[in-house]
């Protein structure tokens, strides 16, 4: 790990990446009877990203079909998306602290 900045950036992209898989699980078993819509508490997992992996539950209070699946595709529509952003901010966070240290290095490395 580089610092603790980019220990956490590490940690927002992988509960992202984690998201993004279940979002797109639960848009792949939309026609599914009886799926249950999964995701994660993405606030109280990214407190707890240090200690563990995030740990995937059933989403409470969607509509149920006829045939007991629950997954809303606007819902998951949105999750892609607002996911999608948060990565990229992520990734050009990383991006330019790695360009930082870069530039620290070569510059050090050139006066001595």
């Amino acid at each position: 790990m580089l610092d603790p900045v980019a220990g956490n950036l590490e940690h927002y992209m992988t509960l992202l990446s984690t998201r993004q898989r279940l979002v797109a699980s639960n848009i792949a078993n939309a026609d599914t009877p009886g799926y249950k819509t999964l995701d994660i508490d993405f606030d109280s997992e990214l407190q707890n990203a240090l200690n563990s992996a995030p740990t995937a539950h059933e989403v409470s209070g969607l509509v149920n079909k006829n045939d007991g699946n629950n997954v809303n595709l606007d819902r998951e529509s949105r999750l892609l998306a607002e996911n999608a952003l948060r990565f990229n901010l992520a990734s050009n966070l990383m991006h330019s602290k790695l360009k930082i240290m870069r530039m620290a290095i070569e510059n050090g490395s050139s006066a001595a």
